[in-house]
């Protein structure tokens, strides 16, 4: 017996912007399209400059990108589905990524992660019912010395415990100054997503707020320079690195 199977109605064109933003867009799209020989090698931050417009990807961010590069809306589709960057749904103002990868989870993130979705009411990929945090669980940040790490908004936050990150997010809905560990001040997720799609940031003294990597990442740097690191090595199975009877 075959089962019926309800297609639904075709889904309806994807709705224009309005005048005025479509024009606005436009003029930063051609500024983007700009920097590449071919026109299609500017989907990427294209995407990213719609997600700036509405805080996620929606259809009719996809049909301007198809229109201004001439693709099809399925190449873009494509695309904007591949990459998580990308939101596919209204998202908070702040998204709070836990990596859950093998270090930083063992180290404590799974334990980030599960405090955080009780203490926000939300599952993975879920917002706040006041629209600020966005919570999911994320892959490697190759920020392994500082595990367990948070991101926001793709800031750092390092080294971080249930209890720190979940001030930190109580900090960012009261609309307190929260400080990464690094990197440039905290902006909300569309001021960072049209910053990535190659606009400067402007805020004073972003610029200059830069982040270096850790000592642990940088001991093979130094070690290739013919520096001695000063960090204590530990040999395996309990061998020392001193000669005998000392």
């Amino acid at each position: 017996m075959t089962e019926n199977v309800s297609l639904g109605m075709p889904q309806l064109p994807a709705p224009a912007y309005p005048a005025e933003v479509r024009a606005r867009l436009a003029e930063d799209a051609r500024a983007i399209v700009g920097r590449y020989p071919d026109s299609r090698s500017a989907l990427l931050p294209m995407l990213h400059l719609v997600q700036a417009e509405e805080g996620h990807v929606t259809r009719t961010g996809m049909a301007f990108c198809a229109e201004t590069l001439g693709l099809t809306t399925a190449e873009v589709t494509a695309v904007a589905t591949f990459y998580t960057m990308y939101r596919r749904k209204p998202s908070g103002d702040y998204q709070v990524g836990v990596c859950t990868n093998t270090l930083c989870a063992v180290m404590g993130g799974d334990a980030i992660f599960e405090e955080l979705k009780e203490h926000l009411a939300v599952g993975n990929n879920e917002t706040t019912e006041d629209g600020k945090i966005t919570l999911e669980h994320i892959e490697c940040n190759a920020a392994c010395d500082f595990a367990p790490v948070v991101m926001v908004n793709w800031e750092f936050f390092d080294n971080q415990t249930p209890e720190s990150a979940k001030a930190m997010v109580d900090d960012l809905r009261a609309g307190r100054t929260v400080e990464p560990t690094r990197g440039a001040p905290l902006c909300t997720f569309k001021e960072t997503a049209r910053i990535l799609a190659g606009f400067p940031d402007e805020r004073p003294g972003a610029v200059e707020a830069t982040g270096g990597a850790g000592p642990a990442s940088l001991v093979g740097l130094r070690l290739a320079k013919g520096e001695q690191p000063n960090h204590r090595i530990v040999h395996p199975r309990g061998e020392t690195s001193g000669q005998e009877g000392e």
